[in-house]
């Protein structure tokens, strides 16, 4: 599974494409509004992760984004702002490795600086979709 995502004008693009056997399988694109780059980033986790757990005959699951800090508070117990979503993750990792004792998930960083190309491709889906909302934000 590779995730990206990225805030412009105030509209978030979070994208995961899952791969099995080095072929695509699933591709999500997600927008919403007044969201931070954290969150976004969290919410594309959320979303990949959800998918690649219920598909079938998956006993390994390899995250690879660009940003491997902001996985990391999936399993932080603390309190923090991504609570409710690390829920949703962990319930949904718990049910994955409930299936088979020898399921792993791992998680790899891999920069946009690397140009490895299928993260290369993603980084260019998030970056080069251009969505004006309906409802621009207004200041007074």
């Amino acid at each position: 599974m590779i995730t990206d995502a990225s805030v412009r004008n105030n509209v978030a693009s979070s994208i995961a494409h899952i791969h099995v056997h080095n072929k695509p399988v699933v591709k999500t694109l997600y927008h919403t509004v007044n969201i931070t780059s954290i969150e976004v980033k969290f919410f594309a986790l959320c979303c990949g992760i959800n998918q690649v757990s219920h598909l079938y005959d998956i006993s390994k699951i390899i995250v690879i984004t660009d940003f491997i800090h902001t996985a990391k508070k999936i399993f932080n117990p603390s309190l923090h702002p991504l609570q409710k979503q690390s829920t949703f993750i962990l319930r949904d990792l718990r049910e994955f490795f409930n299936c088979h004792p020898d399921n792993v998930i791992k998680f790899w960083e891999c920069l946009s600086e690397s140009n490895w190309h299928l993260h290369k491709n993603i980084d260019m889906d998030t970056k080069s979709f251009y969505l004006t909302p309906l409802f621009p934000n207004k200041l007074s």
